[in-house]
């Protein structure tokens, strides 16, 4: 037979806490047994299969719940503008009161060409020279920029074909118009929208504290090309290249501009990228140090004869990469602003970040052996969803204090030892996001991401 258990009543409080203490063992060694045998008999039957990972739900548990009030919906009509009224008469019985109106509404459209004549002057100087009074900047040819967005639209959203909208527009009424082949109109929507599309992402690559960066595969007139994102919530950008590479991305934060330029930040990154020292010194002691397009920087880079080079890392490729960022930086994009993005490669430029859904994904990758660590992994969830969401708050209330408290926060929860050294990932995470400074959201506005290095997973790889 067993030991019998001891009297409580008699023991001293050191006795009871050694007694708790070998208590708490014994269960712990019991539970994790009895969970190492279930997953094995689970394994025998063939009752388990590899688990699926949800979708993250951090965004939506962090939000505050707010309570829903019942708006009284108005009617749609009430929204309408009205453009023109009529007066319909009645035909009433004499000593009829008249007693007002009923209104009826009628929704129209009306489509019809508006021929535009431009009357410019013309004067004739003391000199001899004759001057024309120049047109509007927005005239482009002799079809209107409204015209032009029909087109377009038809085109793309309606898919309507090249022959029908020809038919179409001339039935309407718009003479000697021909609509051109699918590849001319594309490149007539890269006129339309192309100036519009430099000054709005300039001006938010100018303006923006953080961006978000991404690219995905995409067909393009019939080829395959990578479509990035740069954008936050004052502004998107889309732009369909042919590489996913560093130097297209850079490339694309110029915004349409094409030079070249050799400046600080240039050579920050160069030397960030070891670049040889004497390159760096061959490309910074030159006397000129901008360079308006891709021909005169090749040029440049065969007459300092870095192109016959072969050393690792290459050095046109790194110098040409330092030079697109020194023309980032030169036309004041992205000054002091944040890079988030999904820990590609080809976006770890400036001041970098991972989105928090990445960095909360990795977490679903781990599978506990045990009750123990599959508790861990919940807690560090939590850990990460608590923190977020004091992020949240601290974006739309910043103060001094409360920022370096999350400072200190994220120390503790992100760098806390945990008990996942023997948990297994279903897949192979290059790393864990974990970071030590808080301070880059800006102020009054919510962004997810969290600034500064990598760390890696303490997972076993």
């Amino acid at each position: 037979m067993g030991e019998s258990p001891p009297d409580v009543d008699d023991l001293s409080l050191d006795e009871l806490r050694k007694l708790v203490v070998q208590l708490l063992e014994q269960i712990a060694a019991l539970t994790s047994e009895n969970a190492a045998l279930r997953e094995e008999i689970a394994r025998l039957k063939g009752l388990k299969g590899r688990p699926k990972l949800k979708p993250s739900g951090m965004e939506k548990a962090t939000e505050p719940r707010r309570k829903r009030r019942t708006k009284r919906r108005k009617g749609e009509r009430a929204k309408l503008v009205i453009h023109e009224e009529r007066v319909v008469t009645a035909e009433v019985p004499a000593g009829s009161r008249f007693k007002g109106y009923e209104d009826f509404v009628v929704q129209e459209l009306v489509i019809r060409p508006q021929v535009i004549r431009f009357r410019r002057e013309r004067w004739l100087t003391p000199d001899g020279q004759t001057l024309v009074a120049a047109l509007p900047a927005w005239v482009e040819g002799h079809f209107g920029p409204a015209l032009k967005r029909y087109v377009l639209a038809q085109y793309h959203r309606g898919q309507v074909t090249v022959p029908r909208l020809t038919t179409q527009l001339n039935d309407l009424g718009v003479a000697h118009f021909q609509a051109p082949r699918p590849p001319a109109l594309d490149r007539g929507q890269g006129r339309l929208s192309r100036r519009g599309d430099r000054r709005g992402s300039r001006a938010g690559l100018e303006t923006a504290r953080w961006v978000t960066v991404d690219d995905t595969g995409a067909r393009h007139r019939g080829m395959n090309g990578v479509c990035t994102q740069i954008g936050n919530d004052d502004f998107a950008w889309f732009a369909t290249t042919r590489s996913k590479s560093r130097l297209n991305f850079l490339a694309l934060l110029r915004a349409g501009h094409t030079d070249y330029v050799i400046n600080a930040q240039a050579l920050a990154y160069m030397r960030s990228r070891n670049l040889a020292g004497p390159v760096i010194d061959l490309l910074a002691g030159h006397e000129t140090t901008q360079f308006a397009d891709v021909a005169a920087w090749q040029a440049h880079l065969q007459r300092l004869g870095l192109a016959q080079l072969k050393v690792d890392p290459d050095p046109v490729k790194i110098a040409t990469e330092g030079a697109l960022w020194g023309s980032v930086v030169d036309h004041g994009h992205l000054s002091e602003a944040v890079i988030v993005s999904d820990d590609a490669g080809q976006f770890n430029v400036g001041t970098h970040a991972l989105c928090w859904v990445h960095a909360e994904r990795l977490i679903h990758k781990l599978v506990g052996f045990n009750d123990g660590q599959r508790q861990a992994i919940e807690r560090i969830r939590a850990r990460v969803w608590w923190l977020y969401a004091d992020l949240k708050g601290y974006c739309r209330d910043p103060t001094a204090p409360a920022k370096a408290a999350l400072k200190r926060r994220g120390d503790t929860h992100l760098l806390h030892p945990n008990r996942l050294c023997h948990a297994r990932p279903v897949a192979r995470p290059r790393s864990t996001p974990t970071r030590r400074n808080c301070s880059a959201p800006s102020n009054g506005r919510i962004s997810r991401f969290t600034p500064t290095a990598r760390r890696t997973t303490s997972a076993a790889r």
